[in-house]
């Protein structure tokens, strides 16, 4: 599901961001579902679990995510999960073109499910 692009210049844990905050507003992470843990996702990617732990907690900072002590990263089930979403794609390095591509792929989504 996650993928990093090693010759973006986009850092890798911006990048990691950016993908989270676009699999929430897609609907494909859930509010209260579990990411995978900050070991098994730097394993996963072949990253550093630093750099893990660093998007995890700007994601959590912005109210994308919550952690619990010993169990692990969840998606947050803010009611404000849209404000919070875009604020942390923002402060991830996404541009506004980028966000307006998720917003509109995600209302013709929700369009041909209606």
């Amino acid at each position: 599901m996650f993928h990093i692009d090693n010759r973006s210049r986009v850092p890798i844990h911006q990048q990691l961001q950016a993908q989270i905050v676009r699999y929430v507003s897609l609907g494909l992470l859930l509010p209260d579902q579990q990411l995978p843990s900050v070991r098994a996702m730097a394993q996963q990617l072949g990253i550093n679990p630093n750099t893990v732990q660093k998007a995890y907690a700007a994601l959590e900072m912005n109210g994308v995510l919550y952690t619990v002590a010993g169990r692990g990263a969840f998606i947050s089930p803010e009611e404000d999960h849209f404000a919070a979403a875009v604020q942390a794609a923002a402060d991830a390095g996404l541009t506004r073109q980028a966000l307006e591509q998720i917003v509109e792929e995600q209302m013709e989504r929700r369009d041909r499910d209606d």
